[in-house]
């Protein structure tokens, strides 16, 4: 009893306070604005992390004596996170003041999507609270839309990571959810669900049975997660209970924030779950911090977090700066905000309060509002085609599946694409998953095919040329689920690889031949 009162004070405070908000009320932005954030960041954070050995060793306290900051700054080398490593591989193990001034409390474990080899990212306590804000303001955001102030008391569903993380006596490391997760605002952590047995849970499929059981008892007003994982949740759910859509048990279910992949391919298929709209609010959630998050309910992109222990740089995604493989090239040059332009792709480059210097994540971002530093992911820089200079983005990828479903009135929930050599030209070969349709591959290919060449005039060319055909195979959607499973790569921020290497495609390869079961399930 004494817990249901305080959680009905909560709920009223938190009401109130969210009811006195400025609807119509935004604080004046620009890019101007952000250089000058983002010079103080750097300061901040050159000044922080001098005394470190990676200070130390890259003369933190001369740059800052020096006269320009951010040109001095640009000498130390561009890492990938191999060229980190030593320096997070210290401070895994106990180790304190190697590249930020303290010991590193969690690890967050990379997805992977390109390899089985997992990524540990240190997140530090500046960092968590960097992030809480940055999750903090979003919700304002939202609350600023005219979704009904009342709402944002009810239930918020976090579909993550487990939140028992692993200890190793010196840190905890785990999924990014499941730490953010358990260190939660107090006041958000008596309107989060599930409970916190179910966030603890480390076996996808036990956690899914259980939400779908306690289901019932939630009144979900937001929800949260990887749209392939909200989709089988959104499902199991519906059939349990022999609903028409998720909003016949969820009647307050108003927003979705989504992230780690392009939500265009699941939109057409997410729909038949609803029973009404939802806002929709993109968010940009990585391992090495919260980059970005969607300002407004129909904002084509993400404004980019400012103040908050992150400072940005950029690197023109072309053949002058990577290889086809890629790989930054030694002669490649970054750039500061002030000097992007919209349309064009870039490497993201951070340094943060985690202690990653000039570090190249591997995302790809485009800037569609320069002035209001507005940017949508585009890709990866290894995640990309470009066998003979065709240079296909998986923002290309996305785009075309998605308008071919709409063209068909077909569901393709997940894809992922090689291309290979073939005598002396080569071929895209494309695997879409289809489930229950009757599908004209001929079509599909035709489509797909369309569309890429509308997008990309460097495809259109080469279409003509080396890149001799393309080639699509459908396969149920169980295939893919399945397949992640076999990985170890089940639920919360994994994702499938749009683009594959040459190591995972032959286990792909190996692994539909293994699947006739679920392929003649299918039939």
């Amino acid at each position: 009893m004494e817990k249901s009162l305080i959680e009905e004070s909560a709920r009223y405070n938190l009401g109130k306070l969210l009811r006195q908000l400025p609807i119509a009320t935004v604080l004046p932005f620009n890019a101007k604005k952000a250089a000058v954030f983002q010079y103080k960041t750097l300061f901040k954070l050159l000044n922080e992390a001098k005394d470190t050995v990676y200070g130390r060793e890259h003369e933190f306290a001369a740059i800052l004596a020096s006269n320009n900051i951010v040109e001095g700054f640009s000498e130390i080398p561009i890492r990938d996170y191999l060229g980190m490593k030593p320096y997070w591989q210290k401070a895994f193990e106990g180790e304190r003041d190697v590249a930020w001034p303290e010991g590193v409390s969690y690890f967050a474990l990379s997805s992977g999507t390109t390899d089985n080899a997992s990524k540990y990212i240190p997140v530090t306590q500046q960092m968590l609270k960097s992030i809480k804000r940055a999750g903090t303001r979003q919700l304002m955001q939202v609350a600023r839309t005219d979704f009904p102030k009342d709402y944002l008391t009810k239930d918020y569903l976090f579909v993550g990571g487990s939140t028992d993380l692993e200890f190793n006596g010196n840190n905890y490391s785990g999924d990014l959810s499941g730490i953010t997760t358990s260190n939660l605002p107090i006041w958000m952590q008596r309107f989060s669900k599930p409970e916190p047995y179910i966030k603890s849970q480390k076996i996808w499929a036990d956690k899914i049975d259980m939400m779908v059981k306690n289901a019932p008892d939630w009144d979900i007003a937001m929800i949260a997660g990887v749209p392939a994982w909200i989709q089988i949740l959104f499902e199991r759910i519906i059939n349990e209970y022999k609903l028409n859509t998720i909003h016949d048990i969820w009647p307050h279910l108003s927003v979705y924030v989504h992230g780690g992949v392009s939500f265009r391919p699941y939109k057409k298929s997410f729909d038949k779950y609803l029973g009404k709209p939802l806002k929709y609010f993109e968010t940009y959630l990585a391992s090495e911090g919260f980059i970005a998050f969607q300002m407004k309910e129909n904002s084509k992109g993400m404004r980019l977090v400012f103040k908050n222990g992150i400072y940005y740089e950029f690197i023109p995604f072309n053949s002058q700066n990577f290889d086809s493989n890629g790989e930054l090239l030694s002669s490649a040059k970054c750039i500061g905000l002030g000097q992007v332009q919209e349309n064009t792709d870039y490497a993201i480059i951070i340094s943060t309060c985690s202690g990653a210097w000039r570090y190249l994540i591997g995302d790809t971002v485009r800037f569609t509002d320069v002035n209001l530093c507005e940017i949508e992911i585009t890709g990866r820089t290894k995640h990309f085609l470009s066998l003979c200079g065709e240079h296909l983005s998986v923002d290309n990828m996305n785009e075309a599946v998605s308008k071919t479903a709409e063209d068909l009135g077909i569901e393709i929930n997940e894809y992922t694409v090689k291309g290979i050599r073939d005598g002396n030209g080569f071929i895209h070969n494309w695997y879409l998953a289809v489930n229950n349709e009757i599908i004209d591959e001929a079509l599909i290919k035709q489509k797909i095919d369309f569309y890429l060449k509308a997008s990309n005039d460097d495809y259109r060319v080469e279409r003509q040329h080396a890149l001799k055909d393309i080639v699509i195979k459908i396969l149920p959607k169980e295939v893919f689920l399945t397949w992640m499973d076999s990985r170890g790569k089940t639920g919360s921020q994994n994702k499938f690889p749009r683009v594959m290497n040459d190591i995972l495609y032959q286990q792909w390869l190996q692994f539909i031949k293994d699947s006739k079961h679920i392929l003649q399930g299918s039939t």
